[in-house]
């Protein structure tokens, strides 16, 4: 990470370059490549604007023209339903929606500070302004945070695992 005090010599170049006219981008590539920094188009900005260094602002690219107010015509449909001569709409079939699965299962609806250490985590409601926010609150299925049907619905069907998940006590062995 870059140090957050500028070297004299670095103000020294970057007043020198931006008074040629070089961009804040352009200045940081020099100094850079002068003394071999990795300063940022966004530190040299930064730099710039805590030195107060005023850049003249860019002139704006040929002189603005004035353009007469057009009338909108509406279009006519053609044939198809396009709006472009020629050609016809293409027709879109929508996609179908996959079903959603859920749980047959009555949640308790326990608030986060009354929800226990081994009750389920599915949280139920919030989606409206000044909705609470509640959770399942039924035991959880062993290894999860969530009941067996919430498990089920966010993994896939509950299957026992082929090595038991829990708390395991290491013993410290000395190497021969």
């Amino acid at each position: 990470m870059q140090s957050f005090s500028w070297a004299p010599e670095h103000s020294v170049a970057l007043r020198e370059y931006l008074a040629t006219g070089l961009s804040f981008s352009r200045a940081a590539d020099a100094l850079n490549a002068k003394f071999g920094t990795a300063y940022t188009r966004n530190a040299v900005l930064g730099r710039a604007k805590r030195m107060k260094l005023v850049v003249p602002a860019r002139p704006e690219h040929g002189p603005k023209v004035k353009q007469a107010k057009r009338t909108k015509v509406p279009r006519q449909r053609r044939e198809g339903g396009s709006d472009v001569p020629g050609t016809t709409a293409p027709v879109v079939a929508r996609p179908e929606l996959p079903k959603l699965r859920c749980v047959g299962i009555s949640p308790r609806l326990v608030s986060l500070i009354d929800l226990g250490e081994r009750e389920c985590r599915n949280p139920y409601g919030g989606d409206r302004d000044g909705e609470p926010i509640t959770f399942c609150g039924h035991p959880c299925f062993r290894g999860s945070v969530y009941c067996a049907p919430h498990f089920d619905l966010t993994r896939g069907p509950a299957i026992e695992p082929e090595r038991p998940t829990g708390r395991f006590i290491l013993r410290l062995v000395e190497a021969a």
